[in-house]
């Protein structure tokens, strides 16, 4: 009996081998819209938003929508409403009263500092404004970090705009050169990467068409951003897509721990993309 048992344990092993999905598991935090192309007067779109495995599927925990900006065609702040989280997900609605492109995102920026204070480990995050009044000015090995982050998502009601779309110049953002509401499978999408308004260039970018969980294979699409930022994407199939790139470890003239005046900067982005149909 025992000898069977040995003989089947590394047959059962492979055959679990074969069934478990081949892509490393990896946190990715996302919104997603109901819809990103409306029509009709005054429709809502629903919004998920969670932090999870799989891409667009509820297994980890829900988004934090403390940074959430909601951005109308003309660019006035709209107003999300119905906010509510649950155990593994965030929601919100959102009405379309205008006609145009809504952008809407969740951006965070914020100051992480360690050092040693009477041989222990001290730690703090915030504004550097706050980080000043916290940290005593006899700090010992003092490491500062800036994280920023930002995560977009569109959704257009009638004809597309644009105004949405220009940029902030702070931190890591997408231009869509194609609007993101205007992908169609079997065409090629253009974009461009900033960081602080200047040019992306070598940037690494990931798109990953969701239903991670259903498949073997990620199936990621990968591209590198040229010396103006510039990137392109041809889209396989039609359906919901992650994109994502992130610029880290940037030490200012401080040097590679960090200073208040000149943090090692990590920044981010994220942005959910819908692919239609021709």
């Amino acid at each position: 009996m025992n000898s069977l048992i040995s003989r089947v344990a590394p047959i059962a092993l492979v055959a679990l081998a074969t069934v478990v999905p081949l892509h490393a598991q990896a946190h990715r935090s996302w919104m997603l819209p109901s819809a990103t192309v409306l029509s009709g007067d005054e429709p809502w779109v629903t919004v998920d938003a969670a932090v999870s495995n799989d891409l667009f599927y509820f297994e980890h925990n829900p988004l934090k929508l403390d940074g959430l900006l909601v951005f109308a065609p003309d660019g006035s702040r709209a107003t999300p409403e119905n906010l509510s989280t649950g155990k593994y997900r965030s929601t919100f609605d959102l009405k379309l009263s205008h006609q145009g492109t809504y952008k809407l995102a969740v951006v965070n920026d914020q100051l992480t500092a360690s050092w040693m204070a009477g041989g222990e480990t001290k730690r703090a995050r915030g504004t550097a404004e706050a980080l000043v009044k916290e940290i005593p000015a006899d700090a010992q090995d003092l490491k500062v970090s800036r994280n920023q982050s930002r995560m977009e998502t569109f959704v257009t009601s009638g004809k597309p705009s644009d105004k949405v779309l220009v940029p902030t110049n702070q931190g890591l953002e997408l231009v869509p050169l194609t609007h993101p509401n205007d992908l169609y499978v079997g065409s090629q999408a253009s974009f461009r990467f900033l960081i602080d308004g200047k040019p992306a260039a070598g940037l690494d970018v990931t798109v990953i068409p969701g239903g991670i969980r259903y498949r073997d294979q990620v199936g990621d699409i990968k591209a590198i951003t040229d010396a103006d930022g510039k990137f392109s994407v041809r889209w396989p199939a039609a359906g919901m897509y992650w994109l994502t790139a992130s610029q880290g470890a940037a030490p200012g003239a401080g040097g590679a721990a960090g200073t208040l005046d000149k943090p090692v900067r990590r920044a981010g982005y994220s942005a959910t993309l819908e692919v239609l149909p021709q």
